[in-house]
């Protein structure tokens, strides 16, 4: 979950590392910092905190050097301090370690370092093991050094070395965290994601899993995992830095939410043909192929697994076939019935979740067909995977997630749709409805963000509450979830979702006078249900703010407050319901002084389990 980032080359290091970091902070904000290599040795600067305060040291007490790696954390192992902040180097200083993910044996490691080489830690990390246990196998080779100490380690991660005695390169390893190389001419890059290195390439190698990185400002050599030199072809990166950037926005949270329509209009667009029938390029499932499929299985985490609840239904209605969404980090776990018949659809934003890709390679090695629904292209869950679909999002860097949601919805309504298509189990005529709809939320969306006001005014005066709870029926159950969760991870409110139906079976009996309850109504055949159960919190003292359809006004007799989304079938809503929802949390964190885009103990990518 942390941000790592290299340089080797002519220019000076320090400000290459700090604006690479920068735009890796969403993978983790609590201390940065930076070991930069010249005739000296080997200098090490870090700090407990956000950037800004490595930055501010830096400007100051600046430090030549062509050669360095950098590091923003995300704690693991240890406190947030200085002493836990990366990089790491051994006892004598002359390497210098970064690490992203989390190495399971570490501790067996330590111990034996302690007891055989008699090793002070100043660390509680695990990372600071890797850099003693490299520094025992160095003999002048820091590549093999680097080599004998990975067949050591069990867990994953993302590693980038330098060493005062070879310093002219830089040795890094990818296991199951993400690691990118950036090609220049005379100078080369290191880093976790793609928008750290924007600025200075386009050019990119993406590391596989076990591979073994060689740079030099010259040249970048890759190995496998038996030492042996592997080609790679260069990925063209398509999107600029400016597309990461806040344009004016005072968050990317709020910039992103206004990028929806977008995002939603391309990854739908992008998969129609000239007589509107979707074409989905990069799944090549026959009519054959989906005639064996017995079970679908959507496995994610967090935001993507709510966007698979709504997959579920999908596939559910249009396609006819039995699917299960399971929590990625509880898949693998409970033994799941999966074999050759088995599509097993992964969801993630970033390509890069450690509980997916682990859930996705149990499912692939019982043979199961794998699809993918990613945003980042040449991920790992993208590059094995047989089928892919990619979002178009573009770079999402706010921690909470909302149109990489969004567009992951779009995909599975495409997924689902072109499977009943294919299938026969959808008529023409119904099939040409459920596009022609979807061709209308992109304006629909535009249509709620151009009127944010009301949603406003509501969060200015709900923000001191310190309880939440979301409710709906159907599909409006699983937006909920969404909500609920939005709200959480940026406001820090304890909020949390149930169905309408449970209401008495426990969950009423937290209702008193101020108790804020967001009611989700958009389901026209759960309509009058659902105003039952509104009439219900309201009797015990709620204060209720519901969603519902432009034109079911009978909400407004019941509930306090009513935020109403363009009309459209049932089965659609969750795109459009989400909108308020998110503006919603989004104007609370604001109002309560949150860091709306780095809220606490969260990061971005969650690459450890």
């Amino acid at each position: 979950m942390c941000g790592v980032v290299g340089y080797v080359g002519d220019q000076s290091v320090t400000n290459i590392l700090v604006e690479g970091l920068a735009k890796l902070e969403y993978r983790g904000y609590d201390s940065a910092g930076v070991a930069i290599l010249n005739q000296e040795g080997i200098h090490v600067r870090k700090f407990k905190g956000r950037l800004s305060i490595l930055a501010d040291y830096l400007e100051k007490e600046p430090i030549s050097g062509n050669i360095g790696i950098g590091h923003t954390r995300w704690a693991t192992h240890g406190e947030p301090s200085d002493r836990n902040a990366h990089p790491h180097t051994n006892v004598v200083g002359n390497i210098a370690l970064i690490h992203n993910g989390i190495i399971e044996n570490y501790m067996k490691i330590k111990e034996w370092l302690i007891e055989e080489k008699g090793i002070q830690f100043k660390s509680e990390t695990d990372s600071e093991v890797v850099a003693h246990l490299i520094d025992h196998f160095y003999e002048g080779d820091l590549l093999k050094a680097v080599y004998r100490a990975i067949a050591r380690m069990e867990g994953a991660y993302a590693i980038g070395v330098i060493c005062k005695d070879e310093p002219d390169k830089i040795v890094a390893v990818r296991k199951d965290s993400p690691l990118i190389v950036g090609l220049g001419e005379g100078e080369n890059f290191l880093a976790s994601d793609i928008p750290a290195l924007l600025k200075h390439t386009k050019k990119m190698y993406l590391i596989e899993n076990d591979e073994v990185v060689l740079l030099t400002k010259d040249e970048v050599k890759i190995f496998n995992e038996l030492g042996q030199q592997v080609d790679r072809e260069v990925f063209h990166v398509t999107w600029d830095a400016e597309a990461a950037e806040k344009e004016g926005y005072q968050h990317f949270m709020i910039k992103e939410i206004h990028e929806q329509p977008k995002g939603v209009h391309e990854t739908l667009m992008r998969r129609l043909d000239k007589d509107h029938n979707i074409v989905l390029d990069g799944i090549k499932l026959t009519k054959e192929d989906l005639e064996k499929i017995n079970k679908v299985y959507i496995v994610a985490c967090g935001t993507a697994y709510h966007a698979g609840l709504v997959g579920r239904y999908a596939i559910e209605k249009f396609a006819k076939i039995p699917v299960e969404v399971d929590v990625a980090s509880e898949f693998r776990y409970r033994d799941p019935f999966v074999d050759e018949n088995t599509l097993f659809i992964a969801v993630s934003q970033s390509g890069e979740t450690l509980d997916t890709l682990a859930a996705l390679r149990e499912a692939k090695r019982k043979g199961a067909r794998i699809l993918s629904v990613v945003n980042v292209v040449g991920s790992s869950v993208a590059r094995e995977s047989h089928d892919v679909f990619y979002t178009w999002a573009g770079p999402e860097i706010a921690v909470a997630s909302t149109k990489a949601y969004t567009t992951q919805l779009m995909a599975m309504y495409l997924i689902a749709l072109n499977m009943a298509s294919t299938k026969g189990t959808m008529s023409k005529e119904d099939y040409s409805k459920v596009v022609a709809e979807l061709k209308t939320l992109p304006e629909k969306i535009e249509k709620i963000l151009g009127d944010i006001d009301k949603i406003q005014h509501q969060a200015d005066a709900q923000f001191s509450n310190e309880s939440v709870f979301f409710m709906g029926r159907g599909l409006d159950v699983n937006v909920a979830h969404e909500g609920s969760l939005k709200l959480k991870e940026i406001s820090y409110i304890n909020s949390f979702a149930i169905a309408a139906g449970e209401l008495k079976h426990g969950t009423i009996a937290l209702i008193e006078d101020g108790t804020l309850v967001i009611a989700l109504a958009t389901q026209d055949h759960l309509y009058e249900k659902m105003l039952s159960n509104i009439q219900e919190v309201k009797a015990r003292g709620a204060y209720v703010l519901a969603v519902a359809k432009e034109g079911n006004k009978e909400a407004e007799k019941t509930a306090d407050v009513v935020m109403y989304i363009p009309d459209t079938t049932d089965e659609l809503t969750p795109i459009l319901s989400v909108i308020p929802l998110q503006l919603f949390a989004y104007f609370i964190a604001v109002a309560r002084g949150c860091d709306v885009d780095k809220p606490k103990n969260l990061a971005k990518s969650v690459t450890v389990e």
